[in-house]
């Protein structure tokens, strides 16, 4: 017993000891230093003011110092965020966190993106490389004046910062380009479902397009004047990406002569990506047109040897050494032809990746134009010049105008779409350019007043190219639409209700759709039945506390399957396209020959699998299934989560989520809004925006995640621009 005894005081001792550490190690943290002054390499003195938010608002007397105390701010509260996107993008996770970050780097080094930053950079005009070079500066400012006292990643993972470099943050940048690419996958899966199945089912699962796509764009809108209480143009942008701890963007503004911004921007990266200017804001998000193809290589893998048009070549051979923390470097060895390298070996058959970011030409960093810029002649002059990622941007001015322009490197197809793997050898399938910027999508004040996108097919059918992506089905766009049109006026903080809106039109049109089938039949099913009476009076809604939307999501998916099973059974598991929501409502409303016999009896029986899977996951009381249950959200710090006892106080969740991948808030366990931004052009002190947890990425600073109940609730915070409540500065002092 007394051994027991001392074995359980030795545990409360460890315990309160390690308290005693945590609350030791709580206080004696260093934070970012945030008032008073400090030394720094800068022309003139700047002020860097923190709002209530944590947010920096720098004023300094020359964008130089600017962009320097912008590098210095970011690394104060994203230091390791920053460290791991270039890790992540050079393929160098698995030098400070081991084995588990081997595969993620294979992909990098396969993709070559060291190699393609490098590239960016050399082509890199004066002007844009002092510009990367200054925020360099500021980062490394902060780097080699408070050694020891970094975020606590660091010491917890035993590494030290190596000094920032200006291709560094182009590895940010590209990786941003990489999230917003990544289509080759899908041409994978409809080369195997081709080679399993129906050709003309499968062509009908990959549309290009639907035919009732509004107007173009991605996850924005912009209303002029005429239908806003305050007679001037609002702006609205959510753009969608995976979920991140911390936030993907950092909030930001820049004010020197000749430049008043503010926004987020990207860790690692100089310049605000999305926000306002004085005279005009703008919103980012992705279009999704493929500008990646695979090509089917004849290659001898073991000496690099290819064919081209009837000729052997040599493939340019690269031995990358991959370290990992805790064990021996690994080899990876990469073979390039004319088309990129291998990156995947399919069946024994070998895959090349030409991508458009990989293009050796001119590249230049257009960011701080585009914040400079005053009208829509001068935005357009600034996004002629961005390369990459190829994005949608909307555009709204304090004169009354809105707009939208298509961006970046868009290859030219002629005779071929690239949505399946190529012919390697023949060199009939080569893109032919990049489509000029005076021929890219352009919309400029609309007679309608208003501008709606959310990554549907924003191309015209007319466009004499060949449009090929990615693209999401037309639900969330129809619906923005809908709501715009529903009134004749709206307040611009009223843009936040839609953006949160989580009305489900395709789910409810599918669950319509079925209740009707079960009743015309007759059917006497009881799982049927049983979902006829939950289905029949749902209003659409995916609230995270109703049960219905369960029974929705679930008809959908055994939809979704079956009639992919009917193209390719082999493959059907793996169809889960963003456009697949619009394929099944497509399927359902047109009913064409030779997918089922009796479209009745097929939405009958997905019902009443849907009802029994339900079962199965929440129990055999329908009435208590809760949506919330099968949509949830929990973000894990992945370090702060290796600190014993107090790791839950630094991840978010689990916690129950509203909405779906096709409400205009889109929200999955993968995925959903990383930010809300709301610009209204007659008052800038009136615009909103919300990142998803906090302005900070030091999991003991109050700026952690203390933006997270704000966005829960589908809330915001005024976006400081004219009048900063400063709660501290700090001046840097030549």
């Amino acid at each position: 017993m007394s051994r027991i005894l001392r074995a359980v005081n030795a545990l409360i001792l460890l315990v309160v000891l390690g308290a005693i550490g945590g609350v030791f190690w709580w206080v004696w943290l260093p934070t970012p230093k945030t008032s008073g002054e400090i030394q720094a390499p800068t022309a003139k003195p700047v002020r860097i003011a923190r709002d209530g938010l944590g947010i920096p608002h720098i004023f300094a007397e020359n964008i130089d110092d600017a962009i320097f105390a912008q590098g210095f701010a970011t690394a104060q509260d994203r230091l390791w965020q920053m460290d791991t996107l270039r890790r992540l993008a050079a393929g160098e996770l698995s030098e400070i966190i081991g084995k588990p970050g081997l595969e993620l780097d294979r992909k990098s080094r396969r993709l070559r993106m060291r190699q393609i930053a490098q590239g960016w950079m050399k082509n890199l005009p004066a002007k844009d490389r002092a510009v990367l070079a200054a925020y360099a500066r500021g980062v490394n400012h902060y780097i080699e004046t408070n050694r020891g006292r970094w975020s606590p990643e660091f010491a917890l993972l035993g590494y030290q910062p190596r000094p920032w470099l200006i291709s560094d943050s182009l590895l940010c940048a590209l990786q941003m380009h990489r999230t917003l690419s990544g289509h080759w996958e899908q041409d994978l899966l409809k080369a195997r479902m081709l080679a399993h199945g129906d050709r003309d089912k499968v062509e009908f699962l990959f549309p290009d397009r639907i035919g009732d796509e509004p107007m173009p764009g991605s996850n924005a809108w912009a209303i002029s004047g005429a239908r806003t209480t305050t007679g001037k143009p609002v702006l609205a942008n959510d753009p969608h990406l995976e979920w991140t701890l911390p936030s993907t963007w950092y909030e930001i503004q820049l004010q020197a002569p000749g430049m008043n911004v503010v926004g987020v921007s990207l860790p690692g990266v100089p310049a605000v990506v999305i926000g306002h200017n004085d005279k005009i804001a703008w919103g980012i998000t992705a279009l999704q047109f493929d500008n990646q193809d695979l090509y089917v290589e004849n290659i001898d893998v073991r000496t690099g040897v290819f064919t081209y048009k009837g000729q052997s070549g040599q493939a340019h051979r690269e031995v990358e050494l991959i370290a990992v923390k805790g064990g021996r470097p690994v080899e990876e060895v990469i073979y390039s032809t004319i088309h990129g390298p291998i990156i995947q070996s399919e069946g024994g058959v070998q895959l090349s990746l030409r991508w458009a970011a990989a293009t050796n030409g001119p590249f230049e960093f257009p960011l701080l134009d585009l914040d400079r810029a005053r009208n829509w002649t001068e935005f357009r002059a600034a996004l002629s010049k961005l390369a990459a990622p190829n994005v949608n941007v909307m555009y709204a001015d304090t004169d009354g105008n809105i707009g939208w322009q298509v961006v970046g490197r868009l290859p030219i197809r002629k005779g071929f779409r690239g949505d399946v793997p190529l012919n390697g050898s023949s060199g009939m399938e080569e893109w032919a350019g990049y489509i000029p910027f005076d021929q890219l999508p352009s919309y400029f004040n609309p007679k309608s007043g208003l501008l709606v996108s959310a990554n549907q097919n924003g191309f015209p059918a007319d466009t004499p190219y060949q449009v090929n992506g990615f693209f999401a089905s037309t639900q969330r766009a129809r619906q923005i639409e809908a709501l715009l049109r529903s009134r004749p006026k709206w307040r611009p903080e009223e843009m936040l209700r839609i953006q949160t809106d989580i009305y489900a039109s395709n789910l409810k049109y599918l669950a319509d759709q079925a209740v009707r089938a079960v009743e015309k039949r007759g059917d006497q099913n009881e799982f049927a039945r049983a979902g006829v009476q939950m289905l029949k009076n749902w209003n659409g809604q995916m609230n995270k506390d109703s049960a219905a939307p369960v029974l929705a999501s679930l008809l959908f998916q055994h939809l979704r399957r079956s009639m992919a099973d009917r193209a390719a059974p082999k493959e059907s598991a793996d169809y889960k396209p963003y456009i697949a929501h619009s394929v099944v409502e497509k399927l359902v409303a047109t009913r064409p020959k030779g997918w089922f016999n009796d479209y009745d009896l097929w939405l009958a029986t997905s019902l009443a699998d849907a009802v029994e899977e339900g079962r199965r996951m929440q129990g055999r009381n329908l009435a208590k299934w809760r949506y919330g249950t099968m949509n949830q959200l929990r973000l894990i710090h992945p370090v702060a989560n290796m600190i014993p006892f107090v790791s839950s106080f630094y991840n978010v969740g689990t916690v129950p989520m509203d909405g779906s991948g096709s409400t205009i808030k889109a929200t999955t366990e993968r995925l959903g809004p990383s930010m809300r931004f709301v610009a209204d052009t007659s008052n800038w002190d009136a615009s909103l925006m919300n990142l998803t947890v906090g302005e900070s990425g030091h999991f003991f600073s109050w700026h952690y995640k203390d933006q997270w109940e704000h966005y829960y609730n589908g809330q915001s915070f005024p976006l400081e621009f004219g009048r900063t409540k400063a709660k501290g500065t700090l001046t840097l002092r030549p």
